[in-house]
């Protein structure tokens, strides 16, 4: 796969079923255009899928329990990409998509209640006078913020204090359709989903309705308009409730206390609904979990009921695999899940409909297809160039330990120029999914090292969670671990070493080049963590994320701060950053940037003057080409 590639990729993301109609949307990044295209494709059991919609950029597709409606979100609308998306509706057996909203920031996924006609909604409502809601005023001209809490902003969309998501329910048949909010407040409510009666709307909400808490629980809104009613009391969070026809609920949570938000495993819970009916207190159910905290770790897709149990999307070992949790089920361990698909391969999506099952299955070599548990229904990716496949390679610790991760090899037989790629987090996973970097490296002649190590996610709490106060120790002897059993292969060059990586990975890149740096040729650090006790007061997650990982200590933050050994980095650094990066803000950048060329490094800094966090990934097109370009620029100077 060549940079200029990017171009091809189609993606699909979100399903929607029900009985033969079956609709996903599909995006491509258009660096020409610099913007995201795509729409919504029927895909039926024989043939190849049909347009269904031709908006700029449509997607999350719903369809309306009685089959006759479909609902949908489209950005941009006659002004291309950059507009916010609405919500539309329009008939299943086609015609025309009529607008339902137009709210100034946009509106959120569409979620049909049980009489398919009204559709509840998540939205960010500016505060008057800020955001383009006072005729003539500029952003730059608006009244300063008044800030008075620690969660005031958030990467990828900004400030949230002075525009709060809130729940809205809006009769979508209606001939003016108008959508009626029902929350409001200093929080953002979140995953909205219908109670079976249509009387209430179930949403994750901060504590209390306190925006500063970490901790979410489970409220019923009355739709029709009332206060927020306390249904469920977590552990710690809740996410994604799916309310039951036999009164009870389901969720996905964590448990936690204080600031500890990280690295744990995400459980499916059960918990009673009782919402101002009789034993209700007022206190919140509790939920009971029906997996392993251990062994089981759910990715945040809604949880599907059926009668024979509950499917969920769990990463494990790299994939995430569409399984079954059985009817009846309590603390189950992975091994008491039913795998029902997504061996080696990555669930993105998926959806039921009586007893068929569909979901959006991304592989390595491809970044996504509709598939049942029989086969692919569709060939969105055609035939990419230059693709090549991932091998497993496993390896052994300093300390004993076993490390798992991949190997992708370019096509002759070398020995090819090595790149260590380590994945941000670090509570994420390298793994069976297509990586449009890897395919790009491994077609420009690089052999390309994808570890795992302690702290990834996918191999137990305990793994995930060994890292903690101890970030560049077992995880740094892991990743160098595997990289040695990777050296060993003759297709690989040990003379000529690059390590590179995004995030926790950039921070693992600066710590690898500190203390290792004479295993290296050159190093590429990404949007970094380079300095914990900055990053605490500058980015959004800084004020617990950095305590939950280093500790409350100044002197324990620095001593796991690369910043704090840029003298000891002698190799060519390049340090690689976005201007509106939010979560690690640009001075993680500048402040290595400037300690390295003061100490005489050969350093560079790469500056994108916009984008965030999620650049590589979902960042504007042409920027991602650009990187591309600078990326292989790099590695053909240092590894030639």
């Amino acid at each position: 796969m060549r940079p200029e590639d990017l171009a091809l990729l189609n993606v699909p993301g979100s399903v929607a079923l029900h009985g033969d109609l079956l609709l996903v949307d599909v995006a491509r990044p258009d660096p020409e255009a610099d913007a995201y295209r795509g729409g919504l494709w029927r895909v039926p059991e024989d043939g190849p899928p049909v347009r269904f919609t031709f908006g700029e950029r449509d997607s999350a597709p719903r369809i309306s329990p009685d089959g006759a409606w479909v609902a949908f979100l489209r950005a941009g609308g006659d002004g291309g990409d950059g507009g916010a998306p609405q919500l539309y509706v329009m008939p299943t057996g086609g015609g025309e998509a009529r607008p339902v909203t137009d709210l100034p920031l946009g509106a959120g996924a569409p979620v049909w209640a049980p009489d398919s006609r009204r559709i509840a909604f998540v939205a960010r409502v500016a505060e008057p006078g800020r955001y383009g809601t006072e005729e003539g005023v500029g952003a730059a001209a608006e009244a300063p913020r008044r800030i008075t809490g620690l969660r005031h902003r958030t990467e990828g969309v900004g400030f949230v204090v002075d525009r709060r998501q809130s729940l809205f329910v809006v009769n979508a048949l209606a001939d003016v359709p108008k959508p009626v909010r029902l929350t409001e407040g200093p929080y953002d409510a979140d995953s909205p989903g219908w109670t079976p009666d249509g009387e209430h709307v179930l949403v994750s909400a901060p504590r209390d309705l306190d925006g500063e808490s970490l901790h979410t629980d489970v409220y019923a809104v009355p739709s029709g308009g009332g206060a927020p009613i306390l249904a469920v009391r977590s552990a710690g969070s809740a996410e994604h409730p799916v309310a039951l026809p036999d009164g009870d609920v389901l969720y996905l949570g964590t448990e936690f206390s204080g600031v500890d938000a990280v690295a744990h495993n995400v459980g499916l819970y059960r918990a009673p609904l009782q919402i101002g009916g009789d034993g209700d207190d007022g206190t919140g159910a509790a939920g009971t979990r029906l997996t392993e905290e251990e062994s089981v770790d759910c990715e945040p897709l809604p949880p599907v009921p059926r009668e024979d149990g509950v499917l969920v999307a769990v990463r494990t070992r790299g994939a995430i695999e569409l399984r079954l949790v059985p009817s009846g089920s309590a603390d189950a361990p992975l091994e008491k899940l039913v795998p029902v698909l997504g061996e080696r391969a990555r669930v993105k999506a998926f959806t039921t409909c009586g007893e068929r099952i569909v979901a959006v299955l991304s592989t390595p070599m491809s970044p996504g297809e509709v598939v049942t548990p029989d086969g692919a229904l569709t060939d969105f990716a055609g035939s990419l160039p230059g693709m090549r496949p991932l091998r497993e390679i496993t390896a052994v610790s300093a300390d004993g330990y076993p490390v798992h991760g991949w190997l992708a090899l370019p096509e002759g037989d070398g020995p090819h120029p090595v790149l260590l790629n380590v994945h941000g987090g670090p509570f994420h996973q390298h793994g069976w999914s297509f990586l449009d970097e890897t395919q790009v490296y491994a077609g420009a002649g690089y052999a390309v090292v994808l570890p795992n190590p302690r702290g990834s996610s996918g191999y137990g709490q305990a793994h995930g969670r060994s890292v903690i106060g101890a970030l560049g120790t077992v995880d740094a002897d892991d990743v160098l671990a595997l990289l040695d059993a990777a050296l060993t292969d003759p297709a690989c060059d040990a003379e000529r070493v690059g390590v590179m990586g995004g995030s926790y990975g950039g921070f693992m890149t600066s710590w690898l080049a500190a203390h290792h740096g004479d295993r290296f040729r050159a190093a590429w650090s990404e949007r970094a963590v380079n300095a914990w006790d900055s990053f605490t007061g500058s980015s959004d997650i800084g004020w617990f994320f950095a305590e939950a990982y280093c500790g409350p200590d100044l002197e324990a933050q620095r001593a796991m701060s690369p910043l704090y050994r840029a003298d000891r980095i002698t190799l060519p650094f390049a340090v690689v950053h976005s201007e509106d990066d939010i979560r690690c803000p640009v001075e993680q950048a500048q402040r290595m940037f400037v300690a390295l060329r003061r100490n005489g490094t050969p350093a560079e800094l790469l500056l994108f003057p916009s984008g965030g966090h999620e650049l590589t990934r979902g960042g504007r097109p042409r920027h991602r080409l650009q990187r591309f370009e600078a990326v292989l620029e790099w590695w053909s100077r240092h590894l030639s």
